[in-house]
């Protein structure tokens, strides 16, 4: 059973994503409201699985998705974005989101959304995967070696880190590095760990930043 949390200031909207993931039987909605201190009590009363945190939120989205990582390191954030607005989702990704869905989402993409990002994979379009990458590339490429940190990652870590910045789930780094499913989990357990990041798409900015991969 994957345990929702949503956070969104619209009370509408709230209620209608509230009703459409507790349809399926593999779901819950644990905790849906429209204020922080709230999400922030269920979080410390229950374990709660994936949070929809509403971009547009008065309380800031990206205070929103740091105190939720910060009370449960275990919980996957998606962000609910109004438009693509690469600034927005930046600065989420930044503070642990998982990825994005848009507003007008349909139904069954939520669900399925809700379900993926709850085993570890990401929600990043390949075009926005590759915004973000242009963006830290053109700020923050090396002219010289890696840093301390990237440096320690094994040769296998940085095949898998490229593999996660392609967009590629465990079960796809698995079958193309002919590795299990469990090992590609380990892999990014430690890289996470190496670069002291919280998420996936954090690893392939901080690899970005420090020259370890190269996009153009």
């Amino acid at each position: 059973m994957v345990r929702v949390g949503i956070i969104d200031h619209i009370p509408m909207f709230l209620a209608g994503v509230q009703q459409v993931l507790s349809q399926p039987s593999d779901l819950t909605v644990v905790s849906a409201t429209q204020s922080l201190p709230e999400l922030a009590i269920a979080l410390n009363e229950q374990t709660i699985d994936v949070v929809l945190v509403d971009s547009a939120h008065p309380a800031g989205c990206a205070t929103i998705c740091k105190q939720v990582r910060s009370m449960s390191a275990y919980v996957h954030i998606i962000v609910v974005v109004d438009d693509d607005d690469d600034a927005e989702l930046a600065g989420a990704v930044r503070a642990g989101a998982r990825g994005y869905v848009r507003r007008d989402v349909e139904p069954a993409e939520l669900v399925s959304a809700v379900r993926t990002v709850s085993t570890g994979a990401s929600l990043i379009s390949a075009v926005m995967t590759s915004r973000f990458l242009d963006e830290f590339a053109s700020t923050a490429r090396r002219s010289d070696g890696l840093t301390e940190g990237t440096s320690a990652l094994s040769r296998r870590e940085v095949d898998v880190l490229r593999l996660i910045a392609q967009g590629l789930n465990n079960k796809a780094i698995a079958a193309s590095l002919y590795i299990s499913e469990n090992t590609v989990k380990n892999h990014v357990r430690s890289i996470h760990e190496k670069l002291q990041v919280h998420s996936r798409m954090e690893a392939v900015v901080q690899a970005v930043r420090e020259g370890l991969l190269e996009v153009g």
